[in-house]
């Protein structure tokens, strides 16, 4: 079995002048959790519309679970499990009767498995769904995503809405389902939740895929900062200059920058004084982001 869930080659979406996304080459391999990060107008939306084939790229093509999403967009449809970011649903129903109703859209499901995931989310279904609360809401959604057990599920902010009690009962469902082999594609704004859960992760700028890669080999490629501790003062202009070293300062026996790249030229330059202690804080996937959206991140 192919191990690529979703490939887009050249994928590019404008509406009229305004653009959606552009040459988007991304490839989500079987079984894994892959987040999908921008901020709102990056083209996350947008790229997940495409895949699904609910609206048609200007140019290039997109396949799911081995198929052309446009020439084989129903039977996609039929294996996979989507939330939109956007959740619209039948005000009047109970949110039973929406997920019974769903559920026989798609020739029936389990309905004991319907009524564990809504314990485990503390979702009353014999509640009208006008009268709920927006996370509750979002809970129904997130059922009738899991419902038939996908092989490939679009979330689009998945947790929007939910409490952290909440939001961790989701965690732990997507791990126990990519243990079975369910494929995740995340488009999320909680940074530290597509960190804690990802294998992978995506980040859109301004509708260009400006990098891809796991979390740890981002960590490793993004700025770092530094504090360097020495045992006496040291010149600021033993260190300027240095390839790679940024936003420079000195303060008698304490230095401090951030460093894109290698930190080999900085240390050896630091080893020509007594050094006491360096200190590099864990950097976090935000800052990743924030790095790469203001434009100085560096393509993997």
């Amino acid at each position: 079995m192919d191990g690529v869930a979703v490939k887009a080659e050249k994928l590019t979406k404008f509406y009229g002048r305004t653009r959606g996304v552009v040459d988007l080459d991304l490839e989500v391999r079987r079984g894994e959790v892959f987040g999908y990060l921008g901020p709102n107008g990056a083209g996350k939306t947008t790229t997940i519309r495409l895949l699904l084939d609910l609206i048609r790229p200007t140019r290039g093509r997109a396949e799911v679970l081995g198929l052309d999403s446009r020439r084989d967009g129903v039977a996609i449809r039929g294996r996979i499990g989507y939330l939109p970011g956007e959740l619209a649903l039948y005000d009047r129903m109970t949110g039973g009767e929406l997920l019974r109703y769903l559920a026989n859209l798609r020739g029936g499901a389990d309905w004991g498995y319907v009524e564990s995931l809504a314990e485990r989310l503390q979702c009353d279904l014999s509640a009208r769904i006008k009268s709920l609360s927006k996370g509750n809401k979002q809970k129904i959604g997130l059922i009738q995503a899991f419902i038939h057990h996908p092989e490939l599920l679009v979330l689009d902010e998945p947790t929007s809405g939910l409490d952290p009690l909440m939001q961790h009962e989701f965690h732990r469902l997507v791990r126990e389902m990519t243990e079975e082999g369910t494929t995740f594609f995340i488009s999320s704004h909680n940074l530290p939740e597509v960190e804690r859960i990802s294998d992978r992760v995506g980040i859109v700028r301004e509708g260009t895929l400006v990098a891809v890669d796991d979390v740890d080999s981002l960590k490793r490629k993004a700025l770092r900062r530094l504090e360097i501790h020495f045992a006496s003062p040291v010149p600021r202009e033993a260190f300027a200059g240095i390839a790679g070293v940024r936003d420079l300062a000195v303060d008698g026996v304490t230095l401090r920058c951030t460093v894109a790249g290698s930190v080999d030229a900085l240390i050896k330059a630091a080893a020509r004084f007594e050094v006491l202690n360096v200190v590099s804080p864990e950097v976090s996937l935000e800052e990743i982001f924030i790095d790469y959206y203001h434009g100085e991140g560096r393509a993997p």
